[in-house]
């Protein structure tokens, strides 16, 4: 029977502590619901393009070992076409600058340099797609969860100057509650974002170095004595 009692009491603990959160923002208001409400909306967003953008980066990345050695032997026996094939299957940004420079094979060797930076610029450009977005979440969040602050304070001291003298901290509530949800639910939505976004500037920056080092190793292919 105590054992009971206890897993009883434990439940309603659990019971509690959710329910307490939950009245926590909807004590806050109406003005305190708004900014939570844009949080959670920003916080969506931001976990969106962290997942979308880590998988298509991941999936960037992945070079097989023996790319450079098929390419360079279909190089070295004029099989271009054959070299550009091998390109397309691998449809990764390091795929598309080497088939880039396949394609300007026969011309100047600054030409084909250039061309693969063009291309290596609109590949990274596509790896950043939306990542932006990020950094502003995690500026912009903590700003609004301040917002929803100045709000709570001014009901709360609204809510004094009505009092005609007679404080009572329920009277209060609602402006202490908005100021309270706010600031953590900003805080929280821009510590998020700002950790996703680095993480995302890490993995890019990888892969970033990775097409870099294989069109280097291209251009000393084509330097390469025949």
């Amino acid at each position: 029977m105590p054992l009971q009692e206890s897993q009883e009491l434990t439940n309603e603990m659990v019971q509690e502590k959710t329910l307490s959160i939950y009245k926590l923002i909807m004590d806050g208001g109406i003005g305190g619901q708004i900014i939570i409400a844009i949080l959670f909306v920003l916080l969506t967003v931001a976990l969106y393009i962290y997942f979308e953008r880590f998988f298509a980066i991941k999936a960037a990345s992945k070079v097989d070992v023996n790319f450079m050695n098929q390419i360079k032997e279909y190089v070295s026996q004029g099989k271009l076409e054959s070299a550009k094939e091998l390109c397309k299957s691998k449809n990764t940004p390091t795929a598309r600058l080497i088939e880039k420079g396949i394609s300007r094979i026969g011309k100047p060797l600054n030409d084909i340099n250039t061309a693969i930076e063009t291309a290596g610029k609109l590949e990274v450009y596509q790896l950043e797609k939306n990542v932006s977005v990020l950094a502003t979440i995690a500026g912009a969040a903590p700003m609004i969860g301040f917002l929803g602050t100045v709000i709570g304070m001014i009901v709360a001291i609204h809510t004094i100057a009505n009092a005609g003298g007679q404080i009572d901290i329920k009277m209060l509530s609602d402006g202490l509650y908005t100021a309270m949800t706010t600031t953590v639910g900003g805080l929280i939505v821009g510590i998020i974002a700002y950790i996703t976004y680095n993480h995302l500037v890490v993995k890019t920056d990888k892969v970033v170095y990775q097409m870099e080092a294989k069109s280097v190793e291209f251009l000393d292919l084509l330097n390469e004595p025949v």
